[in-house]
């Protein structure tokens, strides 16, 4: 039994889908067959299902590093070893809007908990595999996406660096949210497979503006689509070997 998700063994799957919201995990848990809540502890929403035969679990990782880390950790300490980020994230560039989606190539470290894995220098990077598998199966529901490199950071309250914002905007960095950075350097730490993609719930210009809620909850139906279209995939690579 894991000190905070309350799980055994037998709960979890080898492929997890961690959103850091707990609603998005109750979605995501709308999507799979014969799915069951496995646990409600220290805030971790922990459901487990099937798709096409495919056994999945869905795991709530609450907001930033620490408490995406412990999930991880735990969800892997009972056989998951295949990680997909289906978040939701701010964006930089003016060609994004509200529900688009967003499949990461990268994160630019701007927050803690990573660091106590590896230092800042290393990249955050997800598994190429993972990353393509999302872009194809995103391609096979005929959904667009946004391919590209993000930020994450930990204070969303922090007074904002507008220089510098700038400066990762000119770069061409897309997303902005709060848990990619630790999900991709644990994920190399560890030696799991690791990929994400995000709903955007806003443009350059607005945070989370009310005009964008509808179409930003369709973006987080589209990303859970792909998500789990993607991990079929994997699936049937994994099962030929």
């Amino acid at each position: 039994m894991e000190f905070h998700i309350q799980c055994q063994p037998e709960d979890i799957a080898r492929y997890a889908l961690v959103p850091g919201s707990h609603a998005r995990a109750k979605m995501i848990a709308a999507h799979l067959e014969d799915c069951r809540l496995v646990s409600d502890s220290r805030g971790y929403l922990v459901y487990t299902g099937f798709a096409d035969g495919v056994r999945i679990t869905a795991a709530s990782t609450g907001m930033g590093g620490p408490s995406t880390a412990i999930a991880l950790e735990e969800l892997a300490h009972l056989g998951a070893d295949t990680f997909i980020r289906v978040g939701s994230c701010g964006t930089m560039q003016d060609t994004v809007d509200c529900g688009d989606v967003i499949i990461a190539t990268g994160t630019f470290r701007s927050a803690g908990t990573a660091n106590a894995y590896f230092p800042p220098a290393f990249p955050a990077v997800p598994t190429f595999a993972i990353t393509r598998e999302l872009v194809r199966a995103a391609a096979r529901l005929d959904l667009k996406v946004h391919v590209g490199l993000g930020s994450a950071g930990d204070a969303f309250y922090a007074p904002r660096d507008t220089a510098s914002r700038e400066t990762l905007k000119q770069a061409g960095i897309i997303s902005g949210e709060m848990e990619s950075d630790t999900l991709f350097v644990i994920g190399a730490y560890r030696g799991w497979r690791t990929g994400a993609l995000y709903a955007s719930d806003g443009t350059s210009k607005e945070v989370k503006p009310v005009w964008g809620e509808e179409a930003f909850r369709q973006g987080e139906q589209n990303a859970i689509r792909i998500a789990i279209e993607a991990v079929k995939a994997i699936a049937r690579a994994d099962a030929v070997g």
